[in-house]
C-alpha cells in the first residue's frame, strides 16, 4: 500500500480516507460504490449466490433516491427562508412607505433630497418585489381591497374603487397589506 501525499500540507494520506476527501458529496460516493459492486451472472444469482449483492444494489439505489429527495427538499426549504425573511423586511418598511406617500400628497417631496431619497428607496424595494396596490376605478376585490366605505353610485354597473385612503402591497402573489379603499356601488 503506498500513501500519496497531500499536496496542501504535505503529510501522506492514507488511500483509504482518500475517496472521502476526494469526491466530497455522499452522492458521488454512492455511485462510486454502485459502479463497484460486481454483480453476478444470470447462473450465479440463480444459485443464490448472487443475493447478497443484489440487496447491497438495491440498498445503494435507495440511499441514492433518499438523498437526492433530501437535497431536493433543502433546496427549497432554503428557496422559502429566503423569500420569507425578504417579506418580513418588506413588511417592516411599509409604514415608511406610507410616510413618504403622505409627503407627496401634502406636497413636501416634490423636489429636492429627500425626494431623490424615496425614489431611490422605491427603486430598491420594487427590485425586491413589493408592488403598489392603488389603482382607482377598477373592480373592487376583497381579495386585494379592503372596503371601509360603500357610497351609491349611478356611473358604476358592479362594486368599484373610487378612492384609495391607504396603498396596500404585495410581494409576487402574496398580498403583504390590502389597499383601503372606498368603493362606489350600483345604486
Amino acid at each position: 500500500m503506498s500513501d500519496s501525499v497531500n499536496p496542501e500540507e504535505g503529510e501522506p494520506v492514507d488511500p483509504i480516507d482518500k475517496p472521502a476527501a476526494a469526491e466530497g458529496d455522499a452522492l458521488s460516493q454512492a455511485e462510486e460504490i454502485l459502479n463497484g459492486v460486481e454483480v453476478p451472472a444470470e447462473e450465479a444469482v440463480a444459485q443464490g449466490a448472487g443475493d447478497e449483492a443484489a440487496e447491497l444494489k438495491n440498498d445503494l439505489l435507495r440511499l441514492q433516491a433518499e438523498y437526492v429527495n433530501y437535497r431536493k427538499r433543502v433546496e427549497r426549504d432554503r428557496a422559502v427562508a429566503g423569500q420569507m425573511a425578504v417579506i418580513g423586511v418588506l413588511n417592516s418598511v411599509l409604514p415608511v412607505m406610507d410616510d413618504i406617500d403622505a409627503a407627496r400628497a401634502h406636497g413636501d417631496l416634490v423636489d429636492g433630497p429627500f425626494a431623490s431619497i424615496a425614489n431611490k428607496l422605491e427603486t430598491v424595494l420594487t427590485t425586491y418585489g413589493l408592488e403598489k396596490i392603488s389603482a382607482t376605478g377598477v373592480a373592487f376585490d376583497p381579495t386585494i381591497h379592503e372596503a371601509l366605505i360603500q357610497q351609491p353610485s349611478a356611473d358604476v354597473e358592479m362594486d368599484t374603487v373610487s378612492q384609495v385612503l391607504r396603498n396596500g402591497y404585495k410581494s409576487g402573489e402574496r398580498i403583504l397589506r390590502a389597499a383601503q379603499v372606498i368603493v362606489a356601488v350600483p345604486e
